[in-house]
């Protein structure tokens, strides 16, 4: 039987693919798909490593090689610029979100995960600060709108960064600062760079896939999907199981109980594995809510190939965000 394009994409998306012929599966949809969905550096190297070839057809490999080996090059090129940038920085606390975060604790090879923008959180107080620091070195403000809830764009012509504040809303700055205090150093960026504890990183992941009404590059499913398995392929900071009285706890004082719930759903519906994990993960909702979110988010959210918006989405956003 041959290969549907949800089976295409699980297969390729995984850490340990099943070996198997992916001849007939349906190349022409999925090739376009899963490059703007973030996923072909990772499917690429399924086919040419873990598969072999897996008798899929030469253009398809070809086209997938290609973005794999300039994903390598763009994600060192941008890491690397951004640690030269903040390495000497002191008496701060940047947490990095996002890609720059999950590439090098959440996949086997950096050339994975593809980091388009460096994503940055930074308390309110340190917008500007931080944007007159990186002015130091060549950053400048995008002319053009920030995507949604960051603050500042801005770009020194190879590396865009993201600046976030205030994620939680105004009426939850307690618990921002808890997040703050929870953050695990990134090292190798020096003194001032942290990252987010893992119950955490769930928590911003759903509440970036809430803010965006769930349109967004589906690499951030297979984001979400790790961190639900706690990151088996890797040794860090996030290659732990979650602790759900406390991940659940959190959802409730973030008001993003349906956001977290919706998410998880979408990954359980994605990758069927996951499910055993997130169901202990899943918050209490009432049985008219959990079809609501059913219906109008996580079905539609989960069709492979598509690319639509859900309809209502900035009713829903606020719904499932509480902001």
């Amino acid at each position: 039987m041959a290969p549907s394009l949800l089976d295409t994409f699980r297969i390729l998306s995984s850490f340990e693919p099943p070996r198997g012929s992916l001849r007939e599966a349906p190349w022409e949809a999925y090739v376009d798909w899963a490059i703007a969905q973030g996923l072909a550096p990772l499917a690429s190297y399924n086919l040419e490593y873990r598969l072999p070839g897996a008798l899929a057809p030469e253009w398809a490999r070809d086209r997938l090689l290609s973005i794999y080996s300039g994903s390598v090059n763009e994600n060192v090129m941008k890491l690397v610029n951004f640690k030269q940038c903040v390495g000497e920085l002191e008496g701060r606390q940047v947490l990095v979100l996002g890609g720059a975060s999950f590439a090098d604790t959440l996949y086997p090879h950096v050339g994975f995960r593809p980091v388009l923008e460096i994503q940055v959180l930074v308390r309110s107080m340190d917008v500007e600060g931080f944007s007159g620091y990186l002015a130091q070195h060549d950053f400048r403000p995008e002319p053009n709108e920030a995507p949604h809830g960051a603050r500042k764009v801005l770009s020194d012509g190879r590396t865009p960064i993201y600046l976030y504040a205030d994620v939680l809303g105004a009426s939850r700055q307690a618990e921002l600062r808890e997040v703050f205090a929870r953050a695990q150093p990134m090292k190798i960026y020096g003194p001032s760079v942290f990252r987010p504890d893992l119950e955490d990183a769930v928590l911003l992941v759903c509440l970036e896939q809430a803010r965006e009404g769930y349109q967004l590059p589906w690499l951030s499913f297979v984001d979400l999907r790790e961190l639900v398995l706690g990151a088996p392929q890797m040794g860090g900071l996030y290659s732990r199981p979650l602790d759900a009285a406390v991940l659940l706890e959190r959802a409730r004082a973030w008001r993003l109980e349906r956001a977290l719930h919706t998410s998880l759903s979408i990954v359980a519906r994605l990758f069927p594995e996951t499910a055993p994990r997130v169901q202990p993960l899943l918050p209490p909702l009432r049985r008219a809510t959990r079809e609501l979110l059913e219906r109008l988010v996580v079905v539609p959210a989960s069709e492979v190939g598509k690319m639509r918006h859900v309809r209502g989405s900035e009713r829903l956003r606020k719904l499932l965000t509480g902001q």
